[in-house]
């Protein structure tokens, strides 16, 4: 299991597009991811259940990765999460 400290940094924050984003990234993974914050813990490969963070800019968010790909899975979120899910290009 693999966890890591992210902050949304892009303007909108984890919005619809965002969100769409993040969730189509993961699904081309095997292994399961978590995102958590404000409290809640939700599966990273549900749209819904990201959206229900509301998770502004500057939210913290733990992501929690478990499965045979998981170091590349959350090299790749994070580098998603840093380059501001690709919104100032």
């Amino acid at each position: 299991m693999i966890e890591r400290e992210l902050t949304v940094s892009n303007r909108l924050g984890l919005h619809a597009r965002a969100t769409a984003k993040l969730v189509q990234l993961l699904s081309a993974y095997k292994s399961s991811a978590t995102l958590i914050a404000k409290g809640r813990e939700v599966n990273a490969k549900s749209i819904m259940g990201v959206m229900l963070l509301a998770a502004g800019q500057g939210t913290q968010v733990k992501l929690r990765v478990e499965g045979e790909d998981e170091g590349n899975v959350a090299d790749e979120v994070a580098a998603l999460f840093d380059r501001r899910f690709d919104e100032d290009t």
